[in-house]
């Protein structure tokens, strides 16, 4: 039988997720000076792998255990404009879990300001390298708990 164990290193029981910084580059930005919207979506992953690292568990670690999580939906609100040379901060949480689907919110605010930058959320589901639906729970439950731990059903 072939061992599903993914290497997981310790976390505090009561893990306090530190929001993800992003300091905006120009080439984010459009002719106007303001980030363009297709890259809060690049601002998600980016905050959603920094996410999984703070959990104990790295995409790098999931996709070498031939785990592999893609994008179902992805929604953003855009609340107020963002320019260059700003930094966002980035709160993620994980909205739901069941062990086949993941759901992730965003909360993007300017880190000068407070102001409210843009709210997003992101589905994903887990598959095997050969692209079928798998279960954390029955194969993974190591990663199963990290994610269950991290709900936040607020």
């Amino acid at each position: 039988m072939e061992d599903t164990r993914v290497e997981v290193y310790e976390t505090p029981a009561k893990l306090k997720i530190k929001p993800y910084e992003h300091h905006v580059k120009y080439y984010e930005t459009d002719q106007m000076g303001i980030v363009h919207h297709s890259n809060y979506i690049r601002f998600m992953e980016e905050a959603r792998m920094d996410l999984m690292e703070q959990m104990g568990c790295s995409y790098k670690a999931m996709e070498d255990a031939e785990i592999i999580s893609p994008v179902i939906s992805v929604a953003c609100e855009y609340k107020s404009m963002t320019r260059f040379s700003e930094t966002l901060v980035i709160e993620t949480k994980i909205s739901y879990y069941n062990g086949v689907k993941l759901g992730v919110s965003y909360r993007m605010t300017d880190k000068e300001t407070g102001e409210l930058r843009a709210l997003a959320k992101s589905e994903h589901c887990f598959l095997n390298n050969s692209g079928k639906p798998i279960s954390l729970k029955r194969s993974y439950p190591e990663i199963d708990t990290k994610f269950f731990e991290l709900v936040d059903e607020d």
